[in-house]
């Protein structure tokens, strides 16, 4: 037994998470009756989701009070990052949409709750902003924890002494290192996650939706695989697949399984805490890109909302097409960072073609029934692009040139 605790703390998370998914997979298959396993799972999302909020709290109030000059540049990289890859995602899902129509059977709705259009969107963000801090982090809103927390740090670093902020600083990192201790189970987690899909929903999903998840799929594959690696390739005028196989790999996987860009903050804070990045800088551009990188979310918006006109035989033009990549991106950014977040925007895009509201609702049922796969993937993109964007706007702020990139990796 000794032997194999020594072998297992010196295995790489990675190397434990593969093993944890392969045996979580098995499982479902054999005996999908021990569902006891999924509490491995919700034990591991639910602990990752109660104290992302929180780390996020006190991570950006630490940075932003003891911050000095040099981050600007990198933080408006970082945001031109996130919204012109987001924009292209739209752009590409129009693309493939046209090149492969897809058609959907609709079925009665039963979800609820979705914006009626882009101003419900920009009102509920704005409503988000200025909500009871306190209440922010119990809610896991994180686009009031920001905010708050941007305040909070200027307060802390103009109006507190030294004493004050170190104090700040040091729970901040009391609460990363529960954080790594909640890490250290990502490999159970896994598991967990894997014996509850795989024994739930086995792999019939792909066979009454393959179509529609092949072109989804496909749009977030070449975004994350041909597009995020073009435009870091030549921005560090380096191969950018080392990084790019690091992000996947470190955080992709477990963006994948959890399908919360929320949950995977830590993650993604811990690998960049790794690569030995400014944690002033990360811990601002980390939680930001969880609210406003979501690549996979415009995909999935204007996918699902071209199918919905396929299957209806709206007429679009190239043109109106477009117009909906735009704003499946501005919807996209106001799309919550849990599962499932963004398939209730689809009914604010279904409208721009005059599709009620009961017909778009039936697509985003559709859209939970293939959650397991879209929402996975989708996630995995997103999550992963955060910590990609991140990493490369520090290296190139640091002046690292290839050979150190590797040498970091």
């Amino acid at each position: 037994m000794n032997v194999i605790l020594k072998v297992w703390q010196h295995t790489t998370l990675v190397v434990r998470i593969v093993i944890g998914l392969v045996i979580g997979a098995v499982l479902g298959l054999v005996v999908p009756q021990l569902t006891f396993i999924s509490i491995f799972g919700t034990l591991f999302v639910g602990a990752l989701k109660a104290m992302a909020p929180v780390l996020v709290a006190v991570l950006v109030a630490s940075a932003v009070a003891k911050a000095g000059g040099g981050l600007g540049p990198r933080f408006r990289t970082v945001i031109t990052f996130y919204l012109a890859t987001t924009l292209l995602a739209a752009f590409i899902a129009v693309f493939v949409s046209f090149l492969f129509p897809v058609k959907m059977v609709l079925t009665e709705a039963t979800a609820s709750g979705a914006p009626s259009d882009l101003a419900d969107v920009f009102t509920t963000m704005a409503r988000d902003l200025t909500c009871n801090p306190v209440q922010c982090v119990a809610d896991a809103n994180y686009i009031g924890i920001l905010f708050w927390a941007i305040v909070f740090g200027l307060a802390l670093k103009f109006k507190a002494s030294e004493t004050t902020i170190n104090v700040v600083s040091d729970f901040s990192e009391v609460v990363s290192k529960v954080i790594t201790w909640v890490i250290q189970f990502a490999p159970l987690g896994i598991m967990g996650l894997v014996f509850t899909t795989v024994s739930e929903s086995g792999f019939s999903v792909f066979g009454t939706y393959g179509k529609l998840l092949a072109v989804l799929v496909g749009c977030m594959l070449f975004t994350s695989l041909v597009v995020n690696p073009a435009i870091i390739g030549c921005y560090l005028r380096a191969n950018p697949y080392p990084l790019v196989w690091t992000c996947l790999k470190e955080s992709a996987v477990n963006a994948f399984f959890t399908r919360s860009s929320a949950a995977n903050i830590p993650i993604n804070m811990a690998l960049c805490k790794r690569l030995k990045l400014d944690p002033d800088f990360y811990s601002v551009s980390i939680p930001l890109g969880a609210t406003i990188n979501m690549d996979g979310a415009a995909v999935t918006i204007t996918v699902m909302t071209l199918a919905v006109c396929h299957t209806l035989g709206v007429e679009v033009s190239f043109s109106a097409a477009l117009f909906l990549a735009v704003i499946s991106t501005f919807g996209a950014c106001g799309t919550s960072g849990v599962a499932g977040g963004s398939l209730l925007l689809i009914p604010m895009a279904c409208s721009l073609f005059g599709i009620g509201n009961d017909i778009a609702m039936q697509a985003v049922a559709v859209g939970f029934i293939i959650g397991v796969v879209q929402d996975s993937v989708e996630t995995a993109l997103n999550s992963s692009g955060d910590a990609l964007f991140t990493i490369a706007a520090d290296l190139h702020a640091k002046g690292k040139k290839p050979k150190d990139i590797k040498e970091l990796l």
